[in-house]
């Protein structure tokens, strides 16, 4: 689960992180109190107005504005709230349809100068995230900041350094030193940072948190060390334990049929081919769709239907799968172990009766409990459903129809 920018700052300042203070404002007529309630915060006019999606690159669409006055927010503000925001990594990109942006985030201006009048600032890319090929979490950081941390790793990857943590031993001390010294620091921006990785590094634990990441992470000219934006992921599986967190996902933010299949009991990821998969169990999915692909096929989503699968549930799959126009075919695949085919096979019937004409073929393969009976159920229906025995089977047939 996702959460917005002025969210993950929440989640971090409530572990000590220093963040970029901001107020929140979702209806235009609000801008003069919220702008009120931060002049009093920060003794300035100037401040910066950010809008409030699930997409980085904000500022390349305008998403990002600097305002020196009331009436510079007042149009900032305007323009932005309400606005389809498009941006690298809205859908579809910039020439796509973008994003509506419901919230805006009014924060203060940290790019100061210091008492001298200097600038004296650095920007630094920092994130926290799981290495699953070495079983334990990972920082990753560099001094290049504010950038595509993407084509600094491509094209410097000398700067982009990380620090991997044990598993049981958890964050050292060395680690945090290790870090503010490689990011260039000494003195008090130095004692800064070690206790900016450790807060993170407590939020991201302690959030059950899958991804932590902050760009930039800014040394301000007075030589503090704080969170300028922020993203967080929370892992789905961990939110049981978190219903305050649990609490502040935005659905307007996430894709409509995912978070239809959520309703359901599915679990569904939308993907970009033409092969409709509905499997039950997370690890027979991933072979399906695995072995679609060996064949020549594209799947084109992630569906599992659960251990519980009923027709009701079998009915919402198709639905779900019959919504994405490029889909040119749909593939059952189902092992009767906890859930009985039949039950499947039922599903399968009451659905195709229900929905009416379905405009692709549909192939099924059902072994284990009851198959003999769900094949029977099948082929008594009259349906135009084409059987198969293997999974190999399953997937030719597949690429046969397709083509």
């Amino acid at each position: 689960m996702n959460l917005h920018e002025y969210q993950a700052k929440e989640l971090l300042a409530s572990y000590g992180v220093p963040i970029q203070r901001g107020v929140l404002v979702e209806k235009i007529e609000n801008i003069e109190s919220a702008f009120a309630e931060l002049q009093e915060k920060t003794g300035t006019d100037w401040c910066v107005v950010k809008a409030q999606i699930h997409a980085g690159g904000r500022g390349k669409g305008g998403g990002v504005k600097l305002c020196k006055s009331l009436d510079d927010l007042k149009t900032n503000a305007g323009n932005i709230l309400g606005m389809m925001l498009k941006t690298p990594q809205t859908p579809g990109g910039m020439d796509g349809s973008g994003k509506l942006v419901r919230k805006i985030l009014i924060t203060e201006d940290v790019y100061l100068p210091d008492e001298n009048g200097e600038m004296n600032l650095s920007e630094f890319y920092y994130s926290i995230l799981m290495d699953r090929e070495r079983k334990c979490n990972v920082i990753v950081y560099s001094t290049e900041g504010g950038m595509d941390i993407e084509k600094v790793a491509e094209e410097t990857p000398h700067l982009v350094h990380k620090e991997y943590i044990h598993a049981h031993l958890g964050l050292q001390g060395y680690q945090t030193r290790k870090i503010a010294h490689n990011l260039g620091l000494s003195g008090a921006a130095f004692k800064a940072m070690t206790k900016f990785v450790a807060s993170t590094y407590s939020a991201f634990i302690g959030a059950d948190a899958s991804l932590i990441e902050i760009n930039p992470c800014l040394k301000t000219s007075d030589n503090k060390i704080i969170a300028a934006d922020s993203k967080a992921s929370i892992d789905d599986n961990s939110l049981f334990r978190h219903p305050d967190l649990a609490a502040l996902r935005d659905v307007h933010e996430e894709d409509p049929t995912e978070v239809e299949a959520k309703e359901h009991g599915l679990s569904f990821v939308k993907l970009d081919g033409n092969v409709g998969c509905m499997v039950n169990g997370a690890g027979l999915a991933m072979s399906t769709m695995d072995i679609i692909k060996l064949c020549g096929g594209d799947p084109a989503n992630f569906l599992d239907v659960g251990g519980t699968a009923d027709a009701a549930r079998v009915e919402a799959a198709f639905r779900i799968i019959l919504r994405d126009e490029n889909v040119k075919a749909i593939l059952i695949n189902i092992f009767g172990g906890i859930v009985r085919c039949d039950r499947v096979a039922k599903g399968v019937v009451d659905a195709y009766k229900n929905i009416g004409n379905i405009p692709v073929p549909i192939i099924v393969r059902l072994q284990g409990t009851n198959a003999e009976i769900a094949k029977e159920l099948i082929d008594a229906s009259g349906l135009d459903v084409h059987s198969a025995v293997t999974l190999q089977d399953a997937a030719d047939k597949v690429t046969e129809l397709v083509g």
